[in-house]
């Protein structure tokens, strides 16, 4: 069993139903509107999705549509690497709550591992921005 890693969960609240916040979030062409994190050229492939990232080109494999909210996917930056992505959308009040756990990579400093909680933070602030301006 290998080690756990440090994580960090980073939320935010949009003032949205759930299932509409859901509905759109769970659409992999709309990453590219709020997730800057996955970089850019979000493509469709042959039934898999691929982006260009800091990282370099990388295949993405997104959750099937369910009801739970559960948004997870799984980013190959390169053959036999594999980064679990969690990320849920969870009914508040009339509202809900976008639920993004980071988990720092091997290899990964303090310095980076704090980059990449302020760009998650951003890109939720994205996407809330956009479902309540909507």
């Amino acid at each position: 069993m290998s080690e756990p890693l440090p994580a960090q969960t980073i939320s935010v609240h949009i003032r949205r139903h759930v299932q509409a916040v859901y509905d759109f979030a769970s659409l992999p062409a709309n990453f590219p509107l709020w997730a800057s994190g996955l970089g850019g050229g979000l493509q469709q492939v042959d039934g898999q999705w691929f982006a260009d990232t800091a990282l370099g080109r990388v295949r993405i494999r997104f959750s099937e549509a369910n009801s739970f909210g559960v948004l997870d996917h799984y980013v190959y930056p390169a053959p036999g690497i594999e980064i679990y992505v969690p990320l849920r959308v969870i009914a508040n009040g009339s509202g809900c709550d976008v639920v993004f756990t980071l988990f720092r990579q091997p290899g990964m400093d303090d310095a980076q591992f704090a980059a990449d909680a302020e760009w998650v933070r951003r890109d939720l602030q994205s996407l809330k921005q956009l479902l309540e301006s909507r």
